[in-house]
């Protein structure tokens, strides 16, 4: 037994029991799903687990760039978002720490096993939901609190921090094996095409978020300073806020602009309209 694997394969179980969207002890989706879901959060508690947070953060980010533009509409989802970064940064640290292969693993794992395990929490929750409504056609308080609080948390918990823990303690393994067997030209293409993800993930946020191509040019201004002025992140997003503050500022004068005259006008004759001479 791996006893310097087992801790931190067991930490990153229970940080992706946390992360999940029906956990409510970080303030439920506030402090859970939407800040310890997210791959970049889950690279630094992974890194801190592993005792590699640069290795850590570096994976997370290739791995947020892939999820940046994932949606679920109406519980319906084609990756899970918690599985894929806990799993596939975990499984990468324990392994190569390479962020292409974090990103490859993320995705096998967030659209495979992290869809299975996600509809069978689901299926147990149908369960337990017919308990607790029973329970409260009974006034059962107890009841209650069992079916829609205690149960739940613990079958998340059983279908989250148990599958990730084990995958990542008994998947080293595998992947090391895999990775050593495999060809030279695959172990390759296998980390070009985790390098090109990130930008096909950047590539869907971007077609959500612009609704018109004159858009593009803040992208692409955005690219040339970091590219070419050396300027980095933090200073590009201070410089994004003030262009975003002028053209709010120059798109209310433009929409105010034809009712401020009209206000104006009418003000105007209202100044030289005397009812006594009518």
């Amino acid at each position: 037994m791996d006893i310097q694997l087992l801790f931190p394969a067991l930490l990153t179980g229970i940080f992706c029991y946390l992360g999940a969207v029906e956990t409510a002890w970080l303030f439920g989706v506030s402090g859970g799903f939407y800040i310890v879901g997210r791959p970049l959060v889950a690279g630094l508690l992974v890194g801190l687990a592993f005792g590699d947070v640069q290795a850590g953060v570096l994976c997370g980010l290739a791995v947020q760039a892939v999820f940046i533009a994932n949606l679920s509409t109406g519980g319906a989802t084609n990756s899970e978002i918690t599985y894929a970064a806990y799993g596939g940064i975990g499984l990468a640290l324990a392994t190569t720490k390479d962020p292409a292969v974090a990103v490859t693993l993320a995705i096998l794992i967030g659209q495979t096993f992290g869809l299975i395990f996600y509809n069978t929490r689901m299926a147990f929750y149908s369960f337990w939901n017919r308990r607790a409504q029973t329970a409260a056609e009974n006034s059962d308080d107890k009841g209650i609190v069992m079916n829609h609080v205690i149960l739940p948390q613990i079958t998340t918990f059983l279908v989250r921090a148990i599958p990730v823990s084990l995958a990542i303690y008994f998947g080293k393994g595998l992947v090391d094996w895999l990775l050593s067997s495999v060809p030279q030209v695959i172990t390759d293409i296998i980390s070009v095409l985790g390098g090109v993800l990130p930008a096909l993930g950047i590539a869907m946020l971007m077609n959500i978020v612009i609704k018109e191509k004159i858009q593009l040019i803040f992208f692409f201004v955005g690219f040339v300073l970091i590219a070419f002025a050396d300027l980095n992140m933090i200073a590009v997003v201070f410089l994004a806020a003030l262009v975003a503050y002028i053209v709010y500022l120059a798109a209310g004068k433009k929409t105010a602009g034809p009712d401020n005259t009209a206000a104006s006008s009418a003000s105007d004759s209202n100044i030289y309209e005397d009812e006594d001479l009518f």
